[in-house]
């Protein structure tokens, strides 16, 4: 492309995966002494592109089903593609692109577990708040990361991995001799389209099949949630993290929902927290709606709070290497590589960030708001989540961050700490307030950690990747106040799960009401606590608890389609290559499964009605166009392109 150096290696150096020996530093692809076009205006505008789109990817899933994928990948191949039909790009500009657009899914994942919470409350939210309440919390998480760069991008380099970030730099330099990234990408987004347009529009197939189980007493449901977006997200978290889903989802609905039925189904009158159903009226869902997601809110609840106690080293560190940077003057010139945000400006941001959130009006028209020792709390609890947040997504990737368990932390926290400094409903939108601005900032936070990684190995200036990420986070704030809007009905209806979005409205009304079932919570906790000890992911445990099993099934099926491709290819070149493979085209299902999901809730929302067949579509077509893009996606990831060698 223009502007390349004509050395580029078309991939990273080995000492890109290595910890630095003491007294060296690390040579990027792009060296310090050499300047590129880095934050240009088509870099910004495809950049912020992107971002819009996979914010609403990203919030149709996160909503639907309760998980989010990174995007940085996907949004790296993109500006690949475009700056290659362009003919114009470097690989600096690249970066920006996926710098930017990635912003746009991480806030969406922090603005959807929380702020629909207010659409179950009935409040008339609309761009106030939920427009300054993304833009605050992205802020902080953003400027938080800029003292924290030195430490956990520069210093722990080798330790702390950023897998996505690490191969988001992969897919940047080897993109640059060709666009077979970019067709997997595209490809795997048409396949996602076409299946679930079939299923919305057509009709020809059921998205979530269901078969009663009722044999000897022993009463549930069975099915699957068989979409492109489920597949997708099973292949890239891998077979490990998916089967301890389907455990949690197995103990609740093969242990727990049957129990139910077999101990509560004799009773001749409600059993609390329920008050007017018998049980043995209730349906599976119903049962799972009333008493499980109890149990599944006091796993994920244990999981974010012990997430803390053994984050309590990085925290104290990282506090202090950020109080000595904060310290620091430079010295002397700065290398291109080391340019930052200037300190003041960074500290100036957070208090005018910390000032805001303390005085600006709960909603539209309202005078009230959550007071100057709340917007105190605001700061500090989104300092100490960025550092876990950060630290996290170095280890295990953005994926799997558990920012909704930090966040029902957070909650949980500040409705017994400042419940009752508010009166009436007020009190509940404050907590939410409080929580959702923690939540967006460490979400934003793990993706700028991701982003610095991936500028840290080419070569990019630090200050211009801030800059791009504060220009995402302005761009992905205003979408996601629209993108809310087109869900609502959804939400309201429970057409859309919002499980995140329903556990912290519950753990909120359950603290402030005084009648949050906390033998239910308990119970869930100490399952989680007994799946700590196994060693095995708990939050991945409790999440699968806490969301019907038929979510996990297809998750299930896609991490084992990943486990087959790693386990049958001997050579290491060869297995890497395959996963990435299926990682991309996997990413595309997922992209362009929600993009047609937009385009249903943008029907819905504008009145436009599609018609529906008078018979309900059979289930095993779902079973059937699943296992289709199923193989599709084995074929894809164990040999490539149709006709490549």
């Amino acid at each position: 492309m223009a502007g390349e150096p004509s050395d580029l290696k078309m991939t990273l150096p080995a000492a890109a995966y290595k910890p630095t020996p003491e007294g060296e530093t690390y040579t990027p692809v792009i060296p310090a002494d050499q300047v590129l076009p880095e934050l240009t205006f088509k870099a910004v505008f495809v950049g912020v592109l992107v971002g819009v789109l996979f914010g609403a990817a990203n919030a149709y899933l996160g909503l639907k089903v309760g998980l989010t994928v990174s995007a940085s990948i996907p949004a790296a191949v993109i500006g690949v593609a475009i700056f290659s039909m362009m003919k114009s790009g470097s690989l600096l500009e690249t970066n920006i692109v996926q710098t930017i657009g990635s912003a746009g899914e991480s806030l969406a994942a922090g603005v959807i577990f929380t702020l629909p919470v207010l659409f179950l409350w009935e409040v008339d939210a609309g761009f106030w708040p939920i427009f300054p309440l993304a833009l605050l919390g992205g802020l902080l998480g953003v400027l938080f990361m800029v003292p924290l760069r030195r430490f956990l991008i520069v210093q722990e380099h080798g330790n702390l991995t950023y897998p996505e970030g690490t191969a988001c730099a992969e897919v940047q330099v080897a993109s640059q001799a060709g666009g077979d990234q970019a067709k997997l990408l595209f490809g795997g987004m048409l396949v996602g389209a076409i299946y679930t347009a079939l299923e919305k529009f057509a009709h020809l197939y059921p998205a979530e099949p269901d078969w009663p189980v009722n044999k000897g007493g022993f009463r549930t449901s069975l099915g699957g949630s068989f979409t492109p977006e489920l597949l997708g997200v099973g292949y890239i978290i891998g077979p490990k993290v998916a089967a301890v889903m389907l455990a949690g989802g197995a103990v609740g609905w093969l242990v727990l929902i049957p129990m139910i039925y077999l101990f509560g189904g004799s009773a001749t009158g409600p059993i609390a927290p329920e008050t007017t159903a018998l049980v043995t009226d209730m349906g599976s869902f119903d049962v799972w709606s009333r008493y499980l997601r109890y149990v599944g809110a006091g796993a994920v609840a244990f999981g974010g709070l012990f997430t803390l106690v053994k984050s309590t080293p990085t925290l104290i560190s990282s506090f202090r290497l950020a109080i000595s940077a904060l310290a620091e003057k430079a010295a002397g010139s700065v290398k291109r590589t080391d340019e930052e945000l200037s300190l003041p400006f960074v500290g100036a941001g957070l208090v005018l960030c910390g000032l805001l959130a303390a005085f600006l009006p709960l909603m539209a028209g309202s005078g009230g708001s959550i007071g100057l020792l709340a917007g105190v709390a605001v700061v500090i609890f989104s300092f100490f989540f960025v550092t876990v947040s950060s630290r996290i997504v170095g280890l295990i990737g953005s994926s799997s961050n558990p920012i909704s368990g930090m966040t029902i932390a957070t909650v949980l926290i500040c409705a017994l700490l400042f419940g009752g400094m508010y009166a009436g409903a007020d009190a509940k939108i404050a907590v939410l307030t409080i929580g959702a601005l923690v939540c967006i900032a460490a979400a934003i936070a793990g993706d700028t950690s991701q982003d610095l990684k991936t500028g840290f190995l080419v070569g990019a200036t630090p200050k211009k990747q801030q800059t791009g990420e504060i220009i995402g986070v302005i761009a992905a704030a205003l979408a996601m106040s629209t993108v809310l809007a087109l869900f609502r009905e959804d939400i309201v209806s429970g057409n859309f799960k919002a499980p995140q979005a329903n556990l912290i409205r519950l753990v909120i009304d359950g603290v402030l009401d005084g009648n949050l079932p906390w033998a239910l919570v308990f119970v869930g906790a100490a399952m989680a606590f007994c799946v700590e000890i196994m060693g095995l992911p708990t939050l991945a445990f409790a999440v699968g608890l806490y969301l019907p099993i038929h979510l996990a099934v297809p998750i299930m099926i896609g991490g084992l389609l990943r486990l087959g491709i790693e386990k049958l290819s001997v050579e290491e070149h060869v297995r890497e290559e395959r996963r990435e493979q299926g990682v991309l085209y996997g990413s595309g299902m997922i992209a362009g499964a929600a993009l047609i999901g937009v385009v249903g809730a943008a029907l819905a929302f504008f009145e436009i009605e599609v018609p529906k067949p008078e018979t309900a579509p059979a289930q095993i077509g779902a079973v059937i166009a699943f296992a289709v893009i199923s193989l599709s996606l084995w074929r894809i990831a164990w040999k490539g392109l149709p006709g490549k060698k």
